[in-house]
């Protein structure tokens, strides 16, 4: 198992200063990471489909990333929506993400699996950490699937992982609460948490307070018209919500510098 903590260089496990957590916003494509990082991110987590919670964007997504980002981002490597359980198929076109980000040269990935008893799958964790190399690794909200979050933490401690994304294992990070001051605890200077859940103006700060996290993530969205002038009502790309073709989804500018300065106050 690996000894060191695959963080960001300029972090590595650092507290942010009380009053300036440190922000990640997690978005769709181009289009969201530039309005995120135009209102103030600090770092950017980069997807393609959010309505299944996140897969891994085209790699002309992650280039042109690359030549547009002035803030460090990170890549998801989730080949599917779905658990956590991948066959060896599909964990091998995660290895083979991996490395293909890490020669891009992206800040870092976010990855997780799981093993069918609810336990983190420590070999292919730290298959995915060693492929990596020098980029910082998160384990995305797998965790929040995990059967003992108190043992799944220390696994990935084990792995070499360098923070986990989680809402204390509840729908929203106001639920969770409790279990993220816990895990902030038990994690000391040894891992990152990164906390999620349904952060926004409203329930950020207070969160922040309850569970002294100093890393934040949220992702702030809203659907707006497609500007398609013809539409075919006939047909659908998928489901019977025939007018989703005709919504876009998209990182709401307004709504993520709200949230950043309600975490900030």
């Amino acid at each position: 198992m690996l000894g060191t903590p695959n963080c960001d260089g300029d972090r590595l496990l650092s507290s942010s200063p009380a009053n300036h957590p440190l922000i990640e916003v997690c978005v769709e494509g181009i289009d969201g990471l530039l309005a995120a990082q135009e209102v103030g991110a600090d770092r950017v987590e980069l997807c393609a489909s959010l309505v299944e919670g996140g897969i891994t964007p085209s790699f002309g997504t992650v280039r042109s990333a690359l030549d547009l980002a002035t803030v460090p981002f990170h890549v998801i490597v989730r080949p599917r929506g779905g658990d956590f359980l991948y066959s060896d198929a599909e964990f091998r076109s995660m290895l083979a993400d991996v490395e293909s980000l890490s020669e891009l040269g992206v800040a870092g990935v976010v990855v997780g699996c799981l093993s069918a008893d609810g336990s983190i799958d420590e070999t292919r964790v730290t298959e995915l950490v060693e492929a990596a190399g020098p980029l910082a690794v998160t384990c995305h909200r797998a965790f929040d699937m995990t059967r003992d979050p108190v043992e799944a933490l220390e696994a990935l401690i084990r792995c070499g992982v360098g923070r986990v994304l989680t809402s204390g294992q509840r729908d929203t990070a106001v639920e969770g609460a409790p279990l993220l001051a816990e895990l902030v605890k038990q994690a000391g200077d040894r891992i990152i948490i990164l906390g999620c859940g349904a952060l926004a103006p409203e329930t950020i700060s207070g969160v922040r307070r309850a569970t002294g996290l100093t890393e934040l993530h949220f992702a702030a969205l809203k659907d707006v018209p497609s500007g398609m002038d013809y539409r075919n009502p006939r047909v659908g790309m998928g489901g019977a919500d025939l007018d989703r073709e005709y919504r876009n989804t998209v990182t709401d500018r307004d709504l993520v510098a709200a949230t950043i300065a309600a975490a900030r106050s």
